[in-house]
């Protein structure tokens, strides 16, 4: 077993070997951050990425504080986290129609408003190509190998032999002592871990896209007010617009654009990062369902109408319900990332939990050994699962605050404007978590208490919160109707 030691927290090449392989399926965020983390703790790693090269394209996501606290053992990674990173980002809020609500303010003095260390954010948008390139130099500066083009069609694992494995498309065999699937909500993994087998649409989309900033200079009137924060108009800004049931946002930085907005699903949405749409199809359809009265922005019609061709995605959501079940039923194989849990966009926390789940299913395995990986990818989904669930609902308290909003609230308090990011999110560490208890967890599962009935291990949720099974039926209900209730405990 691994050292538990309290400050167990070491940089690339301090751990022995672990003698465990591990074949990661899927190059996202919970797919590259488990690769390095994995070969940090000393396990043999393989990927698998069904496309022929990693997908660096796309927009925006935001990445929460406890997502990026490993980085401290990454000194190369952090320094060029650092240089992308838009901690000194100005936001201001719209209505849908165009008015003004909350006038721009420095994102750290928003926090210092609500007592917060400026210094400390809960986390920041993050363009997608620069967070990606920057994985991408650190799987390559550690040698890991990452085989493409093999699309996996199948799971499974031979308790006997103590392995588990994928089948390719082209009939491929890949085995190790654990793997991850980190292969996306339509992961072929369901089946094998006895959950819901086929995604269900969400019935909204988003639609995305990012086009260098010179674009802006054909229309100079909106090119003026899109201009950057700042004395020197030389800092990122990012502009919400807020309607009834919709939202949408525009992140300006030097070289880049960006545009967001979530949507009703339309025909022409599909799950993809390479389905374009054009801006005739988007104006079109951009009014839908509004008061003929109080339609979209003028402004952010502008903006589609110089958007360059093949630019605009229109990204088709996916969900399948919360489920406690994450690992074959001998537990080497285990899902993480949006293929155990997937996040409605206004949660701000989808990228940040892929992150987690990697950050800590390393751990697990580092402490448990070779001789225990079954226990330890157990103790791991006992750590996550709760926390994911409530982060998940935090998504639609979120779509209800951005969806329909209370203007005469929020002159009052502008932060019910604003998706909520509470501390026992933020603040999270899943590395030391793991650590600190590990062996009390370990012990549950042992004793046969069930994962919903454990009180020896601190909660990494909200405190006092009873876990109560849900599903997105009905939290989609809630927020047409303005009832989300979380259930208890303490969610700020």
């Amino acid at each position: 077993m691994g050292s538990l030691n309290d400050n167990d927290c070491r940089p690339v090449g301090s751990y022995p070997p672990s003698g465990i392989d591990v074949l990661i399926v899927g190059t996202g965020l919970a797919g590259l951050t488990a690769s390095i983390e994995c070969v940090r703790k000393g396990h043999n790693v393989r990927i698998l990425e069904r496309h022929d090269d990693i997908n660096t394209a796309g927009d925006m996501y935001f990445m929460g504080h406890s997502a990026t606290k490993f980085f401290r053992h990454w000194p190369e990674l952090k320094r060029e986290y650092e240089l992308i990173s838009m901690n000194n980002a100005w936001i201001e809020t719209f209505k849908h129609s165009g008015e003004r609500q909350i006038t721009p303010l420095k994102v750290s003095d928003r926090l210092r408003q609500e007592g917060m260390d400026p210094n400390t954010p809960p986390g920041a948008f993050q363009m997608r190509p620069l967070i990606y390139r920057m994985y991408l130099n650190e799987v390559h500066r550690q040698g890991i190998k990452i085989q493409f083009g093999q699309r996996v069609v199948d799971y499974y694992e031979d308790e006997a032999r103590r392995k588990a494995g994928v089948l390719t498309e082209s009939g491929e065999r890949f085995e190790a002592d654990v793997v991850i699937a980190a292969d996306g909500v339509g992961s072929k993994c369901q089946k094998l871990v006895g959950g819901q087998v086929r995604a269900m649409s969400a019935g909204r989309a988003m639609w995305r896209a990012a086009f260098p900033i010179h674009h802006l200079d054909k229309n100079p009137k909106l090119k003026e007010f899109l201009k950057m924060g700042g004395e020197n108009g030389e800092d990122p800004m990012v502009r919400t617009w807020l309607g009834p049931g919709t939202y949408a946002m525009v992140l300006i930085r030097k070289e880049t654009c960006v545009w967001i907005m979530n949507h009703d699903i339309t025909e022409s949405a599909e799950e993809s990062w390479t389905h374009t749409v054009s801006s005739d199809e988007v104006l079109d359809t951009i009014d839908r369902g509004l008061d003929p009265d109080s339609t979209w922005d003028p402004r952010i019609k502008e903006l589609i109408k110089l958007m360059p061709p093949d630019t605009i995605i229109n990204f088709e959501l996916f969900w399948r319900n919360p489920q406690p079940s994450w690992t074959s039923p001998g537990a080497r194989v285990v899902l993480i990332g949006d293929a155990a849990h997937s996040f409605l966009p206004a949660s701000g926390n989808g990228a940040t939990q892929a992150i987690e789940d990697a950050v800590s299913l390393a751990t697990c395995l580092q402490l448990g050994g070779k001789q225990n990986v079954p226990e330890a990818v157990r103790t791991h989904v006992r750590f996550r699962f709760i926390r994911c669930s409530c982060a998940q609902k935090m998504g639609f308290s979120n779509a209800e605050l951005l969806q329909h909003t209370d203007w005469k609230k929020v002159a009052v308090n502008p932060k019910l404007a604003q998706p909520k990011l509470p501390r026992w999110i933020w603040k999270h560490d899943p590395e030391q978590y793991a650590y600190d208890h590990y062996e009390k967890m370990v012990d549950t599962i042992r004793k046969g208490i069930p994962f919903d009935q454990v009180d020896t291990v601190p909660p990494n949720y909200p405190p006092g919160y009873k876990y109560q099974p849900w599903n997105i039926d009905d939290m989609y209900r809630d927020v047409e109707n303005k009832t989300v209730n979380m259930g208890s405990g303490d969610w700020d």
